[in-house]
């Protein structure tokens, strides 16, 4: 038999362990703080419950933000981020002129929503003519669920940019009618906040997409295949842990946030919402028979053909997904019930 390879329940191999500890100091860089978020959340509680330490890696996690480190991650400088969506990772990939690897997609639905005062729309075709805030840009789903209803940007519907995070605040701006949010984050605040609004999901209407991505690029995978494939197994473990116990995995998060001075003014109520409706729609996503991160390059594929459409590559052809994903490295820390193949003591 092969002397590197992780058996459930047997001691780590010495060989593997080695060739780990080689690969030196794996930075993780996080999309958004420390928050109780999919392709961030497992990674600390991995972190936390001493993961990557069995498995011979010496993680460094540090909070970030997800469009800050595509430039890092490119040039190798940091090993592991979180990406929003598939297709933002593909679409800085082109930016970067970066060989970024996605190892795990946590969740098969698009996260974004587009958040709309009440008695302003009761379908989208309401949207035409109004003015929508935005934190940087559209997100891609929202853009794609507004064209299929007919309405382009500049053409049907106006956007100006917004300041900060806060909802509340969004909410009560008169010259908006809506904004874009996570469904995971905004609605959760307005609801605890008693403010009403009316929510327009792009699942509801048919529009792919993806959330909670874990990739890095091709030449760690290249030099230290086993380090790649244990820093996914480690971080699948805590995945599992935090599916099945939301609230602890949340505060985890807090603990975290809290130790890095809380920049964004997260609250607990706040990252245990996030956490409970992002866990829900990863469980809810993954088809029966299919193990929880591992890339479905036909789902994928979808995606980018649909944003491709709504213009988010530009003239250009339209990415294919299989140049941008790596399933060898997940599939393989899976048992066939779903379970992680872990080693023991």
């Amino acid at each position: 038999g092969d002397s590197t390879a992780v058996v459930a329940g047997e001691p780590f191999p010495e060989a593997r362990c080695a060739a780990n500890r080689a690969a030196g100091t794996i930075t993780y860089l996080s999309s958004f703080d420390f928050a109780a978020s999919a392709s961030i959340v497992e990674v600390l509680v991995a972190e936390q419950r001493g993961y990557f330490d069995e498995l011979c890696l010496d993680v460094e996690i540090q909070a970030s933000f997800s469009t800050a480190n595509y430039p890092l991650v490119a040039a190798n400088d940091a090993q592991f981020s979180s990406g929003g969506s598939f297709s933002e990772i593909v679409t800085f990939a082109a930016a970067n002129e970066a060989d970024f690897v996605a190892v795990a997609v946590d969740g098969r639905t698009a996260i974004d929503a587009l958040i709309v005062k009440p008695g302003e729309a009761a379908t989208l075709d309401d949207m035409r003519g109004a003015t929508i805030g935005v934190k940087g840009k559209l997100p891609s789903a929202v853009t794609a669920m507004l064209a299929a209803a007919g309405l382009v940007e500049g053409t049907d519907f106006e956007t100006v940019p917004l300041q900060g995070f806060d909802p509340t605040a969004h909410i009560a701006i008169p010259s908006i009618v809506g904004f874009p949010g996570w469904k995971s984050n905004e609605p959760g605040i307005l609801e605890r906040a008693g403010i009403d609004f009316t929510l327009f999901d792009p699942t509801a209407e048919g529009v792919p997409g993806t959330f909670g991505v874990i990739y890095t690029n091709r030449t760690f995978i290249t030099e230290h295949p086993s380090a790649a494939q244990d820093f996914v197994r480690a971080a699948m473990a805590g995945l599992a842990d935090a599916i099945a116990d939301p609230a602890a995995a949340s505060a985890i998060a807090i603990e975290l946030i809290n130790g890095n001075g809380n920049p964004n003014f997260l609250s607990p109520e706040g990252e245990a919402f996030r956490w409970e409706t992002e866990s829900q729609l990863i469980v809810d996503t993954t088809p029966d028979g299919t193990m929880v991160g591992v890339p479905d390059p036909a789902v994928l594929q979808e995606e980018l053909d649909t944003y491709a459409e709504v213009g988010l590559f530009g003239d250009g052809e339209t990415p294919q997904a299989e140049d941008w994903i790596d399933a060898s490295l997940i599939s393989a820390v899976y048992h066939d019930d779903g379970s992680i193949i872990y080693p023991g003591q």
